[in-house]
């Protein structure tokens, strides 16, 4: 039905790329960040902010360093870091791979590998060539956690037996619309169109590698058929790799090569100035094989706060932060627009006394509710096994009486520039 669609965008990705609409965009964020209220944690619980599906040291394209990543994840308030290297063997990418608190962020090594983020308590090295459900089961022993990854190449892959999937992946945004990140990277051959580029990179960072950010149809639409039958927590993937680094390269007077940081000359796109003409004066008094420009859209520090996940536990250590995400105490927020940290989705019994927090499975009762409490007044969507059953709008406390069993999760909606983004994410409540 209609009235299930989530809010419609105003803009196309195009349109935001635009200078004013970026200043637009900042504009709003720095106000909803000044109306931004401080929710008290919940009894005996905290709320870290984490990364999952995160990339350095470990490939050809990847383009950050584990030094450079704690850096980045210190200075944007960022308690854990999950990684995800890319399987090399005979590396081990749980032995010898940062693991425990390095100077106040908890780093739990994993790997990304047929199609899933695979979070082992222990080495799994003899078990990688196995049959998937060999595989599976030998990572999910004990408090070993598995994710689906990249769900738009997977829409019917089957989640029994694993422990969640991501619910929102910058890289598919980038993915389906590659035309837009063409015409991104095209401004460097421009002189006028770089000066711009370089102001967007410079004001805006944020709004910027948040440009095609869109509602996560294809993600959700996995979830929410999945959990009608399985208990799956909902993560955000950051797939930060710190290699949306581009540069323009000169290799003579009318040509140059447009890549990223991470490719090699024979990778990059070979560019005439008969097709661009700004080109000849970006190579003029320049020497073959200068770095003409670069632009660096996605230090660690923008992906983190782009999109987290942020996990409600008692303390951070690795045992208690695997048990938050398998029990689904969690949600994802695109905490650019404004941090989420504090937001509540719970279920209260009829005297209003908490029944149960994200990821519960309840039984269900008459006179049960559900309840939110949210830092920012936005607009909520109601869903019931995928399927929207209430709204709000313009509130920071809601409640929605309940009329029957089902699984339910919360989204929450703010404005930026005259359009509605999609903000968080909460993990269902299951009330069977």
């Amino acid at each position: 039905s209609e009235g299930n669609q989530p809010p419609a965008r105003k803009y196309s990705n195009i349109e935001r790329l635009a200078l004013p609409r970026l200043k637009a965009a900042h504009e709003d964020v720095l106000k909803l960040r000044t109306q931004r209220t401080v929710i008290p944690p919940l009894p005996g619980l905290n709320d870290y902010r984490c990364i999952l599906h995160a990339h350095a040291d470990d490939s050809d394209h990847t383009g950050g360093t584990l030094p450079e990543m704690l850096a980045d994840a210190k200075k944007a308030g960022i308690s854990a870091i999950l990684l995800t290297d890319h399987f090399r063997p005979p590396r081990d990418f749980i032995e010898g791979r940062w693991r425990g608190l390095k100077d106040g962020v908890l780093f739990i090594p994993g790997s990304e590998i047929r199609g899933c983020l695979l979070y082992p308590e222990a080495s799994v090295l003899d078990k990688m060539d196995k049959p998937f459900p060999d595989l599976l089961q030998a990572v999910t022993a004990g408090d070993g956690m598995m994710f689906l990854s990249h769900v738009e190449e997977r829409t019917e892959f089957s989640m029994t037996g694993l422990t969640g999937l991501e619910i929102y992946n910058r890289h598919w945004d980038a993915k389906k619309d590659m035309a837009s990140l063409i015409a991104l990277a095209m401004k460097l051959t421009d002189p006028k169109q770089l000066a711009e580029l370089e102001e967007a990179v410079r004001l805006y960072p944020d709004e910027l590698l948040a440009f095609q950010c869109d509602y996560p149809q294809v993600y959700v639409d996995k979830w929410d058929a999945g959990t009608k039958l399985l208990r799956l927590t909902g993560i955000a993937a950051n797939d930060s790799h710190h290699n949306q680094v581009f540069v323009l390269k000169m290799v003579d007077e009318e040509t140059v090569l447009l890549g990223t940081a991470v490719d090699k000359d024979d990778e990059m796109r070979k560019i005439k100035a008969e097709s661009r003409p700004g080109i000849t004066e970006m190579t003029k008094g320049r020497k073959p094989g200068d770095i003409l420009a670069r632009a660096d859209l996605d230090p660690y520090y923008r992906s983190f706060w782009n999109s987290s996940t942020h996990v409600l536990a008692p303390r951070l250590d690795e045992p208690t932060l695997r048990a938050a995400l398998k029990a689904g105490h969690a949600y994802v927020a695109h905490d650019w627009m404004c941090e989420a940290t504090g937001f509540r989705f719970e279920a209260l019994n009829a005297d209003g006394k908490p029944a149960g927090i994200m990821g519960d499975e309840l039984k269900y009762a008459d006179g049960l509710k559900f309840g939110a409490q949210l830092p920012l007044a936005c607009q909520t969507r109601l869903l019931r096994n995928g399927v929207q059953v209430a709204s709000t709008a313009g509130k920071d406390r809601v409640e929605f009486p309940l009329k029957e069993p089902g699984v339910y999760r919360l989204e929450a909606w703010l404005t930026v520039d005259g359009e509605p983004r999609p903000w968080i994410f909460a993990n269902p409540i299951y009330l069977r």
